[in-house]
């Protein structure tokens, strides 16, 4: 089969991927690219290729050289980085992208993925079961290069018939890598702190309620959409998807089952103000009507796992 390149790789999401990638198509099939001169130890079983989103040329000639058929494009600057560096955060998460389309316009790529995010949603959006199509005033960069995108990228199946689909990740919370500097990134944080000093201070306050989502279920439901026949992918923006929806309170209480000595105390900074313009709860029924989307895990099977897994 040809060969598939995970562009960003070595993120919270592009690990775990690129297991799940190699798992399926095999270990030589699947090629991890990032900036860093070495991988992860994780991803040792495949190939890995130092390769930077932003350099257009080398990444045309990687993919054309080596025919590449299929691109998972993960590199961006998450929420709360981005904020601080908001041109570059711009740069990197849209002019990636259009090397990737561009390419596959031009013929070189088959299939893409490229993922969206909850952050394109804003203050003004329904915030219970924020519908598919709804209102999207986005109040920050990575919100707003996100939503940037998915209208490019809905551009380009339109008007280049480019098989570009995409997912609406939720605050993502895993074992085997670390979050990169977004807002939902204490629920993650949380089980680490539990384990190793028995406390933790939220950078939200105890009644922030986000969506979330355990990292088997996002990759089992990319694995899924890529799978899908494309007649089924009716939405080529970026599917809305759900998993559990839960507040700092509400997870520590559910860690308090299992570690009762557990304590929690709550510092908002400014990823307060990011998470307040963020809805509460997703309505996924047009990724669960077009291609069979169905989450696996609620919050007291996700802290489970997590406390199973994570070590202090």
């Amino acid at each position: 089969m040809s060969k598939i390149l995970v562009l960003g790789s070595c993120g919270q999401i592009g690990t775990e991927l690129v297991l799940a990638l190699r798992q399926k198509f095999g270990n030589e099939n699947v090629v991890a690219a990032d900036l860093r001169d070495e991988y992860p130890d994780i991803l040792n079983n495949g190939a890995y290729v130092k390769l930077d989103a932003l350099d257009r040329p080398a990444v045309r000639s990687y993919i054309i050289d080596e025919q590449i058929k299929e691109v998972y494009l993960l590199a961006a600057l998450l929420s709360a980085k981005a904020e601080k560096n908001p041109d570059f955060a711009w740069k990197l998460n849209m002019e990636g992208l259009f090397t990737i389309l561009d390419l596959a316009k031009e013929g070189h790529i088959n299939k893409i993925f490229w993922p969206s995010s909850i952050a394109v949603f804003g203050p003004t959006t329904p915030a219970d079961y924020t519908p598919q199509h709804t209102i999207m005033e986005p109040s920050t960069v990575y919100g707003i290069s996100k939503q940037a995108g998915e209208r490019w990228c809905e551009y380009y199946h339109n008007k280049f018939g480019v098989d570009v689909r995409s997912i609406r990740y939720p605050g993502l919370i895993s074992y085997k890598s670390l979050p990169g500097g977004g807002t939902t990134d204490y629920a993650v944080e949380i089980f680490y702190k539990a384990k190793a000093e028995g406390k933790f201070t939220s950078f939200l306050s105890a009644g922030t309620t986000l969506p979330m989502m355990f990292m088997d279920d996002a990759i089992r439901g990319t694995l899924e959409l890529m799978a899908a026949p494309a007649e089924k992918i009716k939405i080529r923006s970026a599917y809305n998807l759900a998993g559990c929806s839960f507040t700092p309170a509400e997870l520590a209480d559910e860690i308090q089952q299992y570690l009762p000595e557990f304590e929690i105390d709550y510092a908002p900074d400014f990823r307060q103000a990011i998470a307040d313009s963020w809805p509460n709860s997703i309505d996924d029924s047009n990724a669960q009507k077009d291609w069979g989307w169905k989450a696996h895990f609620d919050t007291k099977a996700l802290v489970k796992v997590m406390l199973d897994n994570v070590t202090a």
